[in-house]
């Protein structure tokens, strides 16, 4: 269990003779134990938590004897640690969904290893689980056919806790955002001039504008068109009123002009850009590589979610 330094300076005093090796036991051996345990104990700062950090501050502003510094790095760093860790799974529980709440409430009341666990594998599986049931979700509020279909070519694919997290904190807002711009394009199809050009600049804008326009903009630009068309009737019938002629007609008031616009644009187009609620934010951390038996386990209860919600969805429209 010796390191280097000190297997070297071992074989240098047996190579010196009986009172270098008096000294290396009596002596030397200490001096350089209590570097190896210096170096050791830095070392734990790398993926240190608050309380861990501290611990080290505070052992390297003491006396530093070989037995401090033994009982820090043997025992009371491990103590620590778990502080650290406690902390950490109280954070997750409070931002996380339903089966991270219970799996790190679970692991706060067992041991050490259990929360030692949890923030190594547990954590990404209770968020696999969680994660399945947002898709559901979404899938089932969501009328997009672009998002919709991503979303069943994921689930076919027996994605990984990580992949699920991916879509939910980025694909998601991509596919949501060109599903919107296809409403838009069928919603100004036709439509009138204002209509037309607050659609044309949402296309041209952020997904924001887009999500903007569905929501609120549309109505505003319809409500804009059906104002200069009132206007426009309102016009016309007083000209007429007045004796005045229609261009093209010399002169003769034929008094045939019905009124009818043709520039209120299709108004029963839904937007569906208000319809998707934002993420839950739940600490996704370190995507490490999980095993794939558990991943696809969390996975089969995720696609009958996923079935259900489209049940349900399919008998509404009925």
């Amino acid at each position: 269990m010796a390191s280097e330094h000190m297997k070297e300076a071992g074989r240098k005093a047996m190579s010196d003779g009986p009172q270098a090796m008096r000294k290396f036991i009596e002596v030397d051996q200490h001096r350089i134990r209590i570097d190896d345990y210096r170096v050791a104990i830095m070392r734990l700062s790398h993926d240190a938590g608050p309380a861990l950090r501290a611990g080290i501050e505070s052992v390297f502003k003491g006396g530093e004897s070989l037995d401090q510094l033994r009982h820090f790095y043997e025992v009371t760093q491990h103590e620590l640690r778990d502080e650290d860790n406690k902390v950490e799974i109280a954070r997750l529980i409070g931002t996380g969904g339903t089966a991270v709440k219970e799996a790190g409430k679970k692991a706060l009341q067992g041991t050490p290893a259990d929360r030692t666990a949890f923030l190594k594998t547990g954590r990404y599986l209770a968020q696999a689980s969680d994660d399945l049931v947002e898709l559901a979700r979404i899938d089932e509020g969501w009328e997009g056919p672009i998002l919709s279909e991503a979303i069943s070519k994921l689930l076919d694919g027996s994605p990984t806790p990580a992949e699920l997290r991916r879509f939910l904190e980025v694909t998601q807002h991509e596919l949501r955002d060109q599903d919107n711009g296809v409403a838009i394009a069928q919603i100004i199809h036709g439509g009138g001039p204002e209509l037309v050009k607050a659609g044309r600049a949402a296309l041209m804008g952020t997904p924001a504008d887009r999500v903007e326009f569905l929501k609120t903009g549309q109505h505003e630009a319809r409500a804009k068109d059906e104002a200069a068309k009132n206007q426009a009737d309102k016009d016309k019938d007083r000209d007429q009123g007045q004796g005045k002629t229609e261009p093209g007609q010399d002169g003769k008031d034929q008094g045939t002009g019905s009124g009818q616009g043709t520039g209120s644009g299709n108004t029963t187009v839904a937007a569906q850009g208000g319809n998707g609620a934002p993420l839950a934010t739940t600490g996704a951390g370190d995507n490490t590589t999980l095993m794939a038996g558990g991943a696809g386990t969390t996975l089969v209860a995720g696609a009958g979610l996923l079935l259900a919600a489209r049940m349900r969805r399919a008998g509404a429209k009925a």
